[in-house]
């Protein structure tokens, strides 16, 4: 069972429990859940009531765990589990790359693939220092000498390391090489493995059996949680089935299950589910749009020579065209392919002080500003949310706040001219974008019908884009508000027969429920939200410029600009003019290219611009 503890718990109550837990023989786990003080208690000597711990004081409730699996379960702890491993999050709302090759072959064989993986978006690198095989004669692994070169991989790219567990005599070495622990598919249910790797500080990676059932699975990871190590990536690698076809059959279905029976991170191997390399990338699309967490991709710089797996390994060229796939297919369902993940963990803390360790966002969380910080910083910033867009960009100039985000661009209402013209007048730069898909859901009371439904609180730009959804509410009174998030505060106030349209992410803030997702007529909806900050950080390439220019009141001068992008073969994404203020019927243009430019006068470009504009800024890198 699980005791939820009351907000306003004293340490005497604290310790009252304790006590009491203690006598009972309790074996217990300590979580924070939606805010929320947990103990979870998975055997006891002494047999008592639900009602009885329910009584204590200091609790506000005690609930009964139904599922053989208790401190993996969903209803153990309601919000996913985010997996720390080395500077990165597996989990949220930033796909985790995992590539690399089978085996470890050679430091130069690994560092080279390495190195292109990270260029593509892999945050970790995997590489088989033991290898398990079916065959006594095939290559077993480097053994020690393979965690030595994984350890200066690491050392030499950042990536951190992922490699298999085949014995607890390798537990001491996987803690001095390695930051994520595998526990391959033909050891899932090695349960002294399993044990040991409970007793780890290192985040394990447990692979589903060949034949395993999700109920099997979900055992083996409480054996690990039980063990003291809750750090735990679930990776479903396909099942052996009857279809010969493929070298296992994978099992996408398993990723909407686990999300609803458990809270842990859930990652997709394609390679060794299809065991044929033509057939990893459609598979590594279909999970992402399934859900996944993460992807783990099997990727050799020679496939054809390599001396395991070769057959499933991509070339780093088609690693690369892949992660751009996921890259396109990941805010449909409302996350993100980031490829600067690594840089912005390098940058951001540096970047910090003591009173600028934040990123203002406007409106409340559960705002898609809020949705879009998430996925861009994940968890490394805080979001402060402020009530404008001026404030937003007056908090990061005062250095307030280290960062800001704001909308740009809506596919269906276009440009927001207001955050355009604050670009200019506050002088801060674009480091980055971010696209989120503009979702609109019709959020209740938990438990409540939808017939039952008479009033609805939604926003006017909301009203206006589900309006073939309301049409069909015709005995439901539809009321503007202000925002989607206010909407569903409002609501919750209510009585249950009052309902909103909102972000599911404030359904979630506000304890309230996703009774119809995406309601919207058009679902090609999505805001391009800008990342500014005072100054440019790091010396990355940029994939994007964006720049402000003004132009003599003379015939061509505009075209004259154009074609030193095009005789630079420079993509013009976007032209826009807007007025410069205080000066009546003069304008700015505001222009981003698909170029790395920046104000150095041995720029070609920059200076083939200078000489036909009559002000020129770079506003943005990203």
């Amino acid at each position: 069972m699980k005791l939820i503890l009351e907000p306003t718990i004293t340490d005497a109550q604290q310790t009252a429990i304790s006590a009491s837990l203690a006598t009972d023989g309790c074996i217990i786990n300590r979580i924070t859940d939606a805010d929320r003080q947990v103990i979870g208690i998975t055997a006891t000597r002494v047999k008592r009531n639900v009602e009885d711990y329910a009584d204590l004081d200091g609790v506000e409730t005690a609930v009964p765990i139904s599922s053989a699996y208790k401190l993996v379960s969903r209803e153990f702890k309601t919000q996913d589990t985010l997996v720390k491993a080395k500077e990165i999050t597996v989990g949220g709302d930033r796909i985790a790359i995992i590539a690399g090759p089978c085996s470890v072959e050679s430091l130069d064989q690994a560092m080279t693939i390495a190195k292109k993986v990270k260029k593509y978006g892999a945050i970790l690198f995997q590489g088989g220092a033991y290898k398990p095989r079916s065959s006594p004669y095939s290559f077993q692994g480097l053994e020690k000498e393979g965690l030595k070169i994984l350890a200066q991989v690491r050392e030499e790219t950042g990536l951190g390391v992922v490699t298999e567990m085949t014995s607890t005599t390798q537990a001491e070495l996987m803690e001095k090489y390695v930051d994520v622990v595998q526990i391959g598919a033909r050891n899932m249910q090695n349960f002294e493995l399993l044990k040991c790797a409970g007793k780890m500080s290192k985040p394990v990676l447990l692979k589903r059996g060949l034949a395993a059932t999700i109920q099997e699975w979900l055992m083996s990871a409480e054996y690990i949680a039980a063990g003291g190590n809750t750090n735990i990536i679930l990776c479903e690698r396909g099942i052996r089935t009857f279809e010969p076809y493929t070298r296992n059959t994978l099992d996408l279905s398993a990723i909407p299950i686990l999300k609803k029976l458990t809270h842990l991170p859930i990652v997709i191997d394609p390679s060794h589910a299809t065991g044929i390399r033509e057939k990893v990338a459609p598979m590594a699309r279909a999970a992402v749009a399934a859900g996944a967490d993460a992807l783990m991709i099997e990727v050799h710089n020679n496939p054809d020579n390599g001396l395991s797996d070769g057959a499933e390994s991509l070339s780093p060229e088609q690693f690369g065209n892949l992660t751009r796939d996921i890259y396109v297919i990941a805010p449909v369902v409302g996350k993100q392919l980031d490829f600067d993940y690594l840089k912005k963990k390098e940058l951001i803390p540096a970047a910090h002080t003591q009173n600028a360790a934040a990123c203002a966002i406007t409106g409340e969380p559960g705002t898609y500003s809020h949705k879009a910080c998430l996925s861009y910083f994940g968890n490394d910033v805080a979001p402060v949310a402020m009530m404008s867009f001026k404030e937003v960009f007056t908090a990061v100039k005062n250095n307030t706040a280290s960062y800001g985000i704001v909308p740009v661009e809506n596919s269906l209402s276009g440009s927001v001219h207001e955050n355009y013209d604050l670009l200019q007048t506050h002088n801060l730069k674009i480091i980055g974008e971010i696209t989120i898909r503009i979702k609109h859901a019709l959020i209740t009371h938990p438990k409540t019908d939808v017939s039952s439904i008479k009033t609805i609180l939604a926003p006017a730009h909301a009203i206006a884009q589900c309006q073939n959804y309301l049409v069909q509410m015709t005995t439901t009174e539809i009321l503007p508000v202000r925002t989607g998030v206010s909407a569903v505060n409002q609501a919750k106030e209510l009585d249950p027969s009052v309902a909103a349209i909102g972000p599911a992410l404030a359904a979630e803030i506000f304890d309230m429920t996703v009774a119809h997702e995406s309601i919207e007529d058009n679902p090609m909806n999505y805001t391009r939200f800008a990342v500014i900050a005072r100054e440019f950080t790091g010396h990355k390439k940029a994939d994007k410029t964006f720049i402000i220019f003004s132009t003599g009141n003379r015939p061509g001068a505009l075209l004259e600009v154009m074609q030193v992008f095009s005789d630079h073969h420079i993509n013009l994404v976007k032209l826009e003019s807007r007025p410069v203020a205080g000066k009546p019927w003069e304008y700015l243009f505001y222009a981003e290219l698909e170029a790395d430019l920046d104000d150095r006068g041995s720029n070609p470009v920059m200076d083939a611009l200078a000489k036909r504009v009559e002000t020129l800024k770079v506003l943005g890198r990203y």
